[in-house]
């Protein structure tokens, strides 16, 4: 492909992530979205226990059981001559390390927040790691069909908690069953909630006014919004883009997933202000997307997508250059060559065979059991390595064993593979050859279990250990004879040493009487 026709497929990507607190209305905003691209006829429902429908991107049997969203889901579709890659994210702070290394692989984010309850703890911590890649943010204020929180204390809320410029492209015009519509500051109109057609919109005058006659305009609620529309023009954040894209200010805007307003007109603003793909960093320096050879990064392992065959699909970034089935890359952590013969694109768990593709979109590999998450592939000679994912530290850790002793074949394959997905770790005791799993949270040890199950017909035994603090060893050849109840030796599956510490106290008396043995949190490393 020449040059610039590649630039311009690349400048052409949109790839975000949609993250929130549970229960925000994110995988509904997602469904809105899809319906806009085309892809669906119908929105599904989190709530499809009882209609039998269930949301597009929860495509795994305990998603469906549960109405929630327990691993990320790629999903793309064509929008205004924008190629759009949606990432949709777990809520749930138990997938936390799912979604923070999701975030990894987008350029924006999408969060929604539940306006009858403001900024809730999982947006803050997600908003934290946003922050610190500087992922410029737009944020969809959801639920204004339900009476909540004033909209001017919602603004306050994000200025405040999280610490960011807002500029609210649109404001409410009342909520609940009162609620009549938006103001719409960027596109000069007002946007009506129970019109529909040519009537939907009123395009305002120079003084920002919606036409004389118009029935809104006998509402108080209209004149309360003209004089916080006017409050805001004062003393508000002036619109930047510059802002935007670095990450500092982020867009607002006022509607609802549920009934599917304000949805049409977030999209369009989104693909006209959100970045395209930018350059990343390596160990060689920033990446640039349209001038470097081939290059991406695992961010995701996924097995059993398709459980007639019980396959094993990486997740894969593009971060440059343009990607053709059948090339040969490197990967930079062996140095040993693979050839990408099977390639596939996505919508939630459905796939079809991608022939090409180009920075900025996600692509699935078949692994063979050879990628890693965090594994960088490029093109040619030249090996450099994106920067290292986040790594999490286990809380909470369960000894399993299959409860059938003949089926220690399925139990093997199926412990491996989840494993690799990176939701649960897995170590093994050094005298006893115990296997242990380590998670962040419960709900993970509860989703291994179903899948143990449901995907390889095999019913384990969990044993909890509780909460323990876990220690890598730098020198591996630590006194074995230093393993405790307090202080439990294990193997991680790199086969390196690891400490599982009681407690607070156990670490502190262990690091004074041990000076010489020297541990490590990989987390701040």
């Amino acid at each position: 492909m020449k040059t610039e026709a590649l630039k311009d497929k690349i400048l052409s990507r949109k790839t975000f992530a949609i993250i929130s607190h549970p229960d925000a209305g994110k995988t509904t905003l997602t469904e809105q979205l899809l319906l806009f691209g085309g892809v669906i006829r119908n929105a599904g429902t989190v709530k499809g226990k009882k209609s039998g429908k269930f949301a597009t991107s929860d495509w795994m049997e305990i998603e469906k059981q549960r109405g929630i969203s327990v691993t990320s889901s790629v999903m793309q579709f064509q929008y205004k001559n924008r190629h759009i890659n949606i990432l949709d994210t777990p809520g749930h702070q138990d997938f936390s390390e799912d979604t923070y290394r999701t975030l990894t692989a987008v350029d924006s984010a999408v969060m929604v927040i539940d306006s009858t309850k403001g900024i809730e703890d999982q947006t803050i911590k997600l908003f934290q790691v946003c922050r610190k890649r500087g992922i410029p943010i737009f944020t969809f204020m959801n639920k204004m069909d339900r009476i909540g929180k004033d909209p001017l204390e919602l603004l306050a809320e994000l200025e405040e908690v999280l610490g960011i410029e807002s500029y609210p492209m649109n404001w409410p015009i009342g909520m609940g069953k009162d609620f009549l519509g938006v103001y719409d500051r960027y596109y000069n109109r007002i946007e009506q909630v129970r019109e529909t057609g040519e009537n939907r919109y009123l395009a305002l005058d120079e003084n920002g006014h919606a036409p004389d006659g118009a029935n809104i305009t006998s509402s108080p609620l209209y004149s309360t919004c003209i004089e916080e529309v006017q409050l805001l023009s004062e003393a508000g954040n002036e619109f930047s883009i510059e802002k935007i894209q670095n990450g500092t200010l982020t867009p607002v805007f006022f509607g609802s997933g549920l009934t599917n307003f304000g949805v049409q007109t977030f999209l369009d603003t989104y693909v006209e202000l959100a970045p395209s793909p930018q350059p990343r960093h390596s160990n060689e320096g920033f990446m640039e997307p349209t001038t470097t050879p081939f290059s991406g990064f695992i961010f995701k392992i996924q097995a059993n997508m398709n459980p007639a065959h019980r396959d094993r699909i990486a997740f894969l970034r593009i971060c440059s250059g343009q990607f053709e089935r059948g090339m040969s890359v490197n990967i930079a952590r062996t140095g040993k060559p693979v050839k990408l013969a099977q390639s596939t694109q996505f919508m939630a768990d459905d796939r079809h065979t991608v022939d090409e593709a180009v920075a900025g979109d996600i692509i699935g590999l078949y692994d063979p059991g050879i990628y890693q998450i965090g594994d960088t592939l490029v093109e040619g000679k030249d090996l450099f390595q994106y920067d290292r994912l986040p790594t999490f530290t286990p809380d909470l850790f369960m000894k399993v064993t299959a409860k059938n002793v003949m089926k220690q074949k399925q139990f093997q394959k199926g412990l491996s593979q989840l494993v690799q997905e990176g939701a649960v770790q897995l170590y093994r005791s050094l005298m006893t050859e115990e296997y242990i799993l380590g998670a962040v949270g419960q709900l993970q040890f509860e989703v291994f279990e179903h899948r143990m199950r449901g995907e390889y017909n095999v019913d384990t035994v969990m044993q909890s250990m509780g909460s323990k603090i876990p220690r890598w060893v730098e020198d591996d050849s630590v006194d074995e004879s230093l393993s405790s109840s307090r202080s439990l030796l294990v193997r991680d599956r790199y086969d390196k040493k690891v400490f599982l510490f009681e407690n607070d106290f156990a670490l502190r008396w262990f690091e004074e009487k041990n000076p010489s043995v020297k541990l490590y949190n990989p987390m701040e490393v």
